[in-house]
């Protein structure tokens, strides 16, 4: 009989007969080790414990407790919620059932939708089954076994799902108990290791195969963890996160709205178009000294995007315009039908600029900045406020260097964007290097060429941050036209958020013939770097509403100061008091309604008025006022001189 060579993690190795499974391992190593092992991984892949091992390989076991499992306790969660339902309502038909993240759904087709008001059975029913530990077990059938299993059932949706399965590719059928479903796995070893740490979320509908010409179908989230403490913290985060919601908190400081007649873009009120001019004079001041302001056209021929190659990678996103004569009349031929893009991007443009002139190696490197609207096409369902737009502000920038500049440029870009989410209170980043896409243009020798100095950057700047920086990488999700590094910040509730990119791009300069004199007096292509801070400036607002819960720190709140008379006849004091502190450059009016002072305090704190300054008969007489923070009940009498000074030093922007 054959052998393998199986090595473990402490790197020991030992040889077992070819065949031999998991469990068959773990079992002759120690009981307890088979009784704490729900999956196990060959050469990182997670795998079933009751697989046979046929090849040489690292070999782990995992528990419950392993990050990896998590997983797995998901997935088996969405099998024993398919079985409940389908155990509480004969009849209804499972569809299909993937972990997501922080949890999982299964969709459901039945007569009459589920609502949260089913769920208390629902989970009760899960409780027993879970109870009742039945083994996993897979099996292997033909697909003509499968398809006459399924219609006798009446499981129309699971004979679909086994005609899509590539043919040749094998048809996995997984049991627990008498229920079973068509299934990839792997699973753990029993129902049982599910544990009882999970919770239904919500319903919602959702279109089989995402196809709205398809039936609609019942979609039900849940979550799972490995332990209670676990899913309390998440609970307890979607709880806050809920209160936080920037939608939410924008009504109520009345920074935004959206409405139908302009899907996806955003109809920004005064006060939040203050904000959003705050966040841009703040990273304007932060470019001024290194990067030079450029502004390019907003539609452009789809010439330039075929070249560009956003036409032929990225035209789903994209919207195309043309003149309205040539709707109306399009067989016109004095109608203009030429065909023109709303820029997804600020690049091409850049490029333009670039080559707009000769350019000298003294000359570089050359960094273009703009705060540039681009559009792009969402789905309608995927729309989520400011996160999730059509229409945005991009704080863009392009480098053009030469390759040995290129190196020094991308550490200097890190240095640039750790100090600008420093200064907004985001401590914690991860930095990932996101690799060549399967659809991409180039050379895999440009790609490889690419990617290695990524990584070599990467390495470095992993040495020189001290441990703030955290990295990884992201195989695969580099854009079409180069890799990039990719920042995740972590707000204020332990929520992860990607923003800012970095990006080499060898295939651009290519593309258009962009060019520089080199010192030997021959034209030489440029390396391309694009880069962005924030990314979607909405969106990063978006995240800074609900990072901070609309308390913003002076600098940025769009209403700094309010001034509350106590009587009416304080208000002329209260004017003197805003034209004081305007003059300061302090962002403040006056609240002279005929209202009691505690309204307005209750009424201005809802709106996330960082200060409101209060003022009577006496502090008109004495020239003073009374200071209320956002968040404090306590009030600290100032004279006006006083207190406008600490909040005109308070209120700029970090310095640098």
């Amino acid at each position: 009989m054959s052998s393998i060579q199986l090595t473990f993690p402490d790197g020991a190795q030992r040889s077992f007969a070819a065949g031999a499974t998991g469990r068959d391992i773990a079992a002759g190593i120690s009981p307890s080790l088979l009784k704490r092992t729900v999956a196990m991984a060959l050469n990182g892949v997670v795998s079933d414990l009751s697989d046979p091992i046929k090849a040489d390989a690292k070999i782990e076991f995992l528990t419950r407790e392993d990050p990896r499992a998590l997983e797995l306790i998901r997935h088996d969660a969405a099998h024993v919620l398919a079985e409940a339902v389908q155990s509480l309502w004969p009849g209804t038909q499972v569809t299909i059932g993937p972990v997501i993240e922080n949890g999982f759904y299964y969709d459901f087709a039945r007569n009459e939708p589920f609502t949260p008001d089913d769920f208390p059975a629902i989970e009760k029913k899960m409780r027993e089954i879970i109870a009742k530990d039945a083994p996993f077990t897979k099996e292997e059938w033909s697909r003509d076994k499968a398809k006459a299993y399924f219609r006798d059932k009446g499981e129309m949706f699971k004979i679909e799902l086994v005609d899509a399965i590539p043919e040749g590719e094998s048809l996995k059928i997984y049991r627990q108990g008498d229920w079973l479903d068509l299934c990839r796995g792997p699973h753990m070893t029993s129902v049982g290791k599910v544990g009882s740490a999970f919770k239904l979320m919500k319903v919602a509908g959702a279109y089989w195969r995402g196809d709205s010409t398809k039936p609609m179908l019942t979609r039900i989230y849940a979550t799972a963890f490995a332990k209670q403490e676990d899913l309390d913290a998440h609970l307890k985060q979607i709880e806050e996160a809920e209160k936080r919601d920037h939608r939410k908190i924008g009504r109520e400081m009345d920074l935004f709205h959206f409405q139908e007649e302009g899907p996806g873009v955003v109809f920004w009120h005064s006060k939040g178009w203050r904000l959003f001019q705050t966040l841009i004079a703040y990273m304007r001041g932060r470019l001024a000294a290194d990067y030079e302001e450029v502004n390019a056209p907003q539609v452009l021929d789809k010439s330039l995007w075929e070249t560009s190659g956003h036409w032929g990678w990225y035209s789903d996103n994209m919207f195309a315009v043309k003149s309205a004569s040539a709707f109306i009349r399009p067989n016109d031929p004095d109608a203009d039908q030429r065909v023109f893009a709303l820029k997804p991007m600020n690049c091409p443009g850049h490029v333009q600029i670039f080559k707009h002139g000769l350019k000298s190696y003294r000359d570089l490197p050359i960094r273009y900045a703009e705060f540039g609207a681009v559009h792009r096409y969402e789905a309608s369902g995927a729309l989520h406020g400011l996160m999730r737009v059509r229409g945005f502000t991009q704080d863009d920038a392009h480098i053009f260097c030469t390759e040995e500049q290129l190196e020094a440029e991308i550490l200097k870009i890190n240095d640039l964007m750790m100090s600008v989410y420093a200064d907004f209170g985001f401590e914690e980043v991860v930095v990932k290097l996101a690799t060549r896409p399967e659809k991409r243009v180039g050379t895999d020798a440009m790609w490889d060429h690419a990617e290695d100095i990524l990584r070599r950057v990467l390495d470095r700047m992993t040495l020189q941050s001290n441990g703030r920086i955290k990295t990884g990488i992201n195989e695969g999700e580099g854009t079409f036209y180069g890799p990039k590094f990719e920042y995740t910040l972590r707000d204020a509730i332990g929520r992860d958020w990607q923003c800012g990119t970095t990006q080499i791009d060898f295939n651009l300069p290519e593309r258009f013939g962009a060019f520089y004199i080199d010192a030997s007096g021959e034209k030489k292509q440029p390396v391309m770097v694009h880069r962005a801070i924030c990314g979607s400036m909405e969106r990063f607002l978006g995240i800074l509403i609900e990072s901070h819960a609309g308390h913003f720190p002076l600098w940025l709140a769009p209403e700094q100061i309010i001034v509350a008379p106590i009587t009416s006849d304080a208000d002329g004091y209260a004017h003197e008091v805003v034209t004081a502190a305007l003059g300061k450059g302090l962002r403040a009016r006056a609240d002279l309604r005929n209202e009691k002072i505690s309204y307005k305090v209750r009424e201005h704190s809802l709106a996330k008025v960082p200060v409101i300054l209060a003022v009577g008969r006496k502090e008109a007489g004495d020239r003073s006022v009374s200071i209320r923070r956002l968040g404090s009940q306590e009030q600290k009498s100032m004279s006006l001189d006083e207190a406008l000074a600490m909040l005109a030093a308070e209120a700029q922007p970090p310095k640098h």
